[in-house]
């Protein structure tokens, strides 16, 4: 069995760093090294636990049996180590290290990278990494720091900040609503062709509220569908169907006369926008500091219109 005195501590992070990037070229990049030095540490390691960690081919790396329990455990001790850190430091101070996050790839481009931006010029010695993608992501399993989630939060042992609200509008291109006219009323919505998100439940049928608490919910034709926003919001601005789009990712199209406003009476009911971070641990500076810029950024931009328009029913 291997005694701790004879293992170097630092080894364990470059460890999990390789195996969280997949492999020893994108762990050297993350940590600033050169390759050689990481690729060398890991040979010391295996020697120091006296196990087999990695396998090394010429075109990928991957982990034995005995390396993924190890980095298990490594992971842990990690993040303890940079808990500990966060505890002693202090909110006023600069702060370092790297900040994980996972966002929404629509919300991620609009508003969320913009906020890392203004977060990075208050501490230009922090690094973040923004992992995109539209899917609920395991903050633990996948060694992310917060997480940003849009819409109805699951049953989950997160905490959960709320930064804001949004909604969404029925919009149209210009040359959309000169071929087929302006509806009127919400059951018009259904002989006009839809752009949907199939991503969503019950993705056909148009859920809307006004601000006198009425509602209606209409089921529309979807002659073309997408699994993602972005992509919905394309063919909506191309003319191809009306669509029920986030108020983030459509006001600067409307403001500028790309997109028009159907029903502008109606819309979706506002959703919440969270950030999350795992309950087992208090928020570090880095998040806190990643919280009031997204809560600032928010309080800039049409993310938070929804938050901050008077409701009058």
């Amino acid at each position: 069995m291997a005694d701790l005195r004879d293992v170097n501590l630092n080894r364990l992070a470059i460890f999990v760093a390789v195996v969280d990037a997949g492999s020893l070229t994108a762990a050297a990049e993350r940590l600033g090294l050169a390759k050689t030095v990481v690729s060398t540490h890991m040979q010391r390691l295996e020697s120091e636990v006296g196990a087999n960690l990695l396998v090394r081919t010429t075109r990928r790396l991957s982990v034995t049996d005995a390396g993924r329990a190890f980095y298990d455990a490594c992971r842990d001790i990690v993040r303890a180590a940079e808990s500990a850190l966060d505890a002693v430091s202090s909110d006023a101070g600069p702060l370092r290290g790297t900040l994980r996050v996972s966002v929404p790839i629509d919300y991620g481009a609009l508003v969320v990278a913009p906020a890392v931006v203004a977060l990075r010029d208050r501490h230009p010695g922090l690094d973040v990494e923004l992992v995109a993608n539209d899917r609920v992501v395991d903050l633990v399993a996948d060694n992310l720091d917060v997480a940003i989630r849009i819409g109805r939060l699951a049953d989950s042992n997160y905490r959960a900040v709320q930064l804001g609200t949004y909604e969404k509008w029925l919009v149209a291109s210009p040359a959309f609503v000169a071929r087929h006219g302006r509806p009127q009323e919400p059951d018009a919505l259904a002989a006009l062709p839809f752009v949907m998100l199939s991503s969503l439940p019950h993705a056909h049928t148009v859920k809307l509220e006004d601000a006198n608490g009425n509602t209606a919910s209409v089921r529309c034709i979807a002659p073309v569908v997408s699994n993602t926003a972005t992509a919905c919001r394309a063919i909506v601005l191309a003319g191809g169907g009306f669509g029920l789009l986030t108020d983030f990712s459509t006001a600067d199209d409307v403001a500028a006369g790309r997109l028009v406003r159907l029903l502008p009476t109606w819309r979706s009911a506002p959703a919440g926008i969270h950030a999350v971070y795992p309950s087992t641990r208090l928020p570090s500076p880095k998040v806190r500091a990643f919280v009031d810029a997204m809560k600032a950024r928010i309080g800039e931009t049409v993310g938070g219109v929804a938050a901050k328009r008077p409701r009058t029913r």
